[in-house]
């Protein structure tokens, strides 16, 4: 997912003209480094939103593409949006480095609804923990955690260490603690 970058001065009225022109400011920070003041296309930005499943925006690495046509890395850390349209007004971008972990929230979902005996009697599925945060590298980021429910009965429950988390990935949650739960309506 390419953006292009737009530097940009620090000034209000500079950051006026590029909402008036279509962009959105923006900062990418840097492992110990002062952060870097770009702007995006704010057209461009939306069609990559779309194309993100939903919940999954925050393992999404993005290409980020300066004038001089140098690419790197980056996930997106924080959207600012306006309260009354809600439309975009600031991001955040945490730029990767292959050697440096970073800290990500990975989203939780679960399969085999159509086929668990506690849906069928009448249960409900609850996420209780939506996402897991981890720490890894950026090459060993996941995408998603899955949790098989099966064979789950009515009040039965998976907990986080259910999930198959691989060895290159260090969670930074309790394992102990309940991620899902089939319950009565």
């Amino acid at each position: 997912m390419k953006l292009d970058l737009v530097t940009r001065d620090l000034k209000k009225s500079e950051t006026k003209r590029l909402r008036r022109e279509g962009h959105i400011p923006a900062c990418v920070y840097h492992n110990g480094k002062n952060a870097e003041s770009v702007a995006v296309n704010e057209a461009d930005f939306s069609a990559l939103l779309r194309s993100v499943l939903p919940g999954r925006l925050s393992t999404t690495i993005f290409t980020l593409v300066d004038k001089n046509g140098k690419q790197r890395k980056a996930i997106l850390k924080e959207i600012q949006y306006v309260p009354t349209t809600y439309k975009v007004r600031h991001l955040d971008f945490e730029e990767l480095n292959d050697n440096v972990p970073v800290k990500v929230k990975v989203p939780i979902e679960y399969t085999g609804a159509a086929d668990c005996v506690g849906i069928k009697l009448g249960g409900v599925p609850r996420l209780v923990i939506r996402h897991l945060r981890v720490s890894c590298l950026p090459k060993d980021i996941p995408t998603v955690f899955t949790l098989d429910i099966r064979s789950l009965q009515i009040a039965d429950s998976k907990r986080l260490s259910d999930l198959e988390i691989p060895k290159t990935v260090r969670p930074l949650a309790v394992l102990k603690e309940v991620a899902l739960v089939i319950a009565k309506k």
